[in-house]
């Protein structure tokens, strides 16, 4: 099972529920919750509390309001201070507001006083504020939390902005540090709003989705899952849409058999490329040869047959390749999974052969559309064997929306319910819709991806996964989506490693070795 995330308001519930169904006061929640934090923070940047990069003299201000979130960052600090990595002398506190009078947060700050932490209020002295906090080596940011609704105001407003300014410094930049989400993002954040620009979100589970969203995923930075906080009977009972994780959506697929045939690791069809677009159909090919397709037929326009033929058979003689007029070439073979759209243009003979196999969609054929395909699919109820790749603006062609200022997830889900097909929205965060209205988010944030031809090869590698899945007979849309993309992601995260910009053919050899791993020897790659 995959981890969740929850809305803004569902998690305010996990909180009530936490209290009355498990005796947890907010104390309680807020000790735990800070002290992971804390404990995640120093695992995972040791550099900060080491003595000959930090340590004691590291310079930090926490910048709060009032709510648990602030009660969150005020909590690090008071274990950080108390683990020995801070000095209660290089310390400080930032806030928006007063604290109510015998609140929690009251209380915790009233602590770090008397341990010697200096604390200043923005509205009375603004001037020593942003002295703190532009001279911080880091801040923790508890400024608002999930129960701030719209958009920030006033005091709080005016510190997000001012830390988002520092950012932009040449140097002395603060290392910004974000509990839970960044201050000013939720679930109705709009552009333009003031939010933090964190380089680091320590993400309290269940993970909020609004840090995931198109819009918001930026501003988190590096997210770190932290756990411990809520018990497990009681996450159990909610649900959400998924974080997809390669280490977990791998086991959805079975292995290759120690022997089989290439037949039995699936038959792939791949209908692609035009004029100008000859590199795509030899990427999405090889897609699918890495991702474990036992044979893959690419069938080609007759008059770029030539060119995509030379180019398979010098670097990739496995793949078959045909010209289109030759679509019968193996009648008494079908394919397991087919392939429309890479490169593949708008020629008026493209929807004759949609046509074609939405019949074998039918009957249970897995159909994977891409780029020109998607189009295709307008007006189009499918069977539940459908998987569509679209970019944003392909669509906003299928939809006949425009996207600008739209957020996509809403239409994503109501399109997949009714077309009756799973549809993965490409971009820096992946999403992932099923008609029965199953939500995946694969988180991205990789650069080195966004080049021609990605696509391309994550369309190949989910028609290869789709095509073994179906000679399995356990072919399940989503799991196939979820499978192909997180391969796709994992993949381009070991490229970006290497800190280089490529080509997708060297992210597709990446993915062949992570698959291979996986699908050829499970029991060894555990053993890594």
């Amino acid at each position: 099972m995959f981890p969740f995330f929850v809305s803004t308001d569902v998690s305010a519930g996990i909180d009530r529920r936490a209290a009355d169904e498990f005796d947890l006061d907010e104390k309680t929640l807020v000790e735990t919750a800070g002290s992971n934090c804390a404990q995640t923070f120093i695992k995972n940047y040791p550099e900060f509390f080491d003595a000959k990069t930090g340590g004691p003299k590291t310079n930090v201000t926490a910048a709060v309001g009032t709510g648990n979130n602030s009660a969150d960052a005020l909590v690090m600090l008071l274990y950080l201070i108390r683990d020995g990595k801070l000095n209660s002398s290089s310390v400080n506190v930032v806030q928006s507001r007063y604290a109510k009078e015998k609140s929690l947060c009251a209380e915790l700050l009233a602590s770090l006083n008397e341990m010697g932490v200096a604390s200043s209020l923005w509205d009375e002295n603004k001037n020593d504020c942003e002295h703190l906090l532009k001279n911080a080596d880091i801040i923790i940011d508890g400024i608002a939390g999930t129960g701030i609704k719209g958009s920030l105001t006033g005091a709080s407003m005016e510190m997000v902005r001012y830390i988002y300014s520092l950012k932009a410094q040449k140097t002395n930049r603060p290392f910004v540090v974000s509990v839970d989400m960044p201050s000013g993002c939720g679930d109705d954040f709009s552009s333009g709003d003031a939010i933090i620009d964190a380089d680091v979100t320590l993400s309290i589970e269940p993970q909020k989705y609004c840090i995931y969203h198109p819009w918001t995923r930026i501003y988190a930075g590096r997210i770190i899952p932290v756990g411990g906080v809520f018990p497990t009977a009681l996450l159990d009972s909610v649900r959400g849409p998924e974080l997809i994780l390669w280490e977990t959506a791998k086991q959805l697929i079975p292995p290759v058999k120690k022997d089989a045939y290439k037949y039995e690791r699936g038959l792939v069809d791949i209908h692609a490329g035009a004029v100008g677009m000859t590199g795509a159909p030899v990427i999405a090919a090889r897609g699918a040869q890495v991702s474990g397709a036992g044979l893959i037929r690419l069938f080609t326009d007759e008059n770029i047959y030539p060119v995509i033929a030379s180019a398979i058979g010098a670097d990739f003689p496995g793949i078959m390749v045909y010209p289109v007029s030759e679509r019968h070439c193996n009648p008494a073979r079908e394919s397991d999974a087919v392939l429309l759209g890479p490169g593949w243009g708008k020629d008026n003979n493209r929807k004759a052969v949609f046509n074609h196999y939405l019949a074998n969609e039918k009957n249970g054929t897995p159909l994977i559309l891409d780029a020109d395909a998607v189009n295709l699919a307008k007006d189009t109820v499918f069977c539940g064997n459908c998987i569509l790749t679209p970019h944003p603006g392909e669509f906003a062609s299928l939809t006949g929306t425009d996207m600008g200022g739209i957020d996509p997830v809403p239409l994503l889900l109501k399109t997949a319910e009714n077309i009756n097909a799973v549809i993965i929205l490409k971009g820096h965060v992946i999403n992932i819709a099923s008609p029965d209205g199953r939500r995946g988010i694969i988180d991205g944030m990789m650069p080195n991806l966004a080049m021609g031809g990605s696509g391309d090869l994550l369309a190949g590698i989910c028609t290869a996964i789709a095509a073994r899945m179906k000679k399995n007979a356990v072919f399940d849309a989503f799991n196939c989506a979820a499978a192909a993309a997180s391969l796709f992601m994992e993949a381009g995260r070991q490229n970006e490693d290497e800190l280089s910009f490529c080509d997708p053919l060297e992210v597709a050899e990446k993915a062949a070795k992570i698959a291979g791993r996986v699908w050829l020897l499970p029991s060894a790659y555990k053993e890594l």
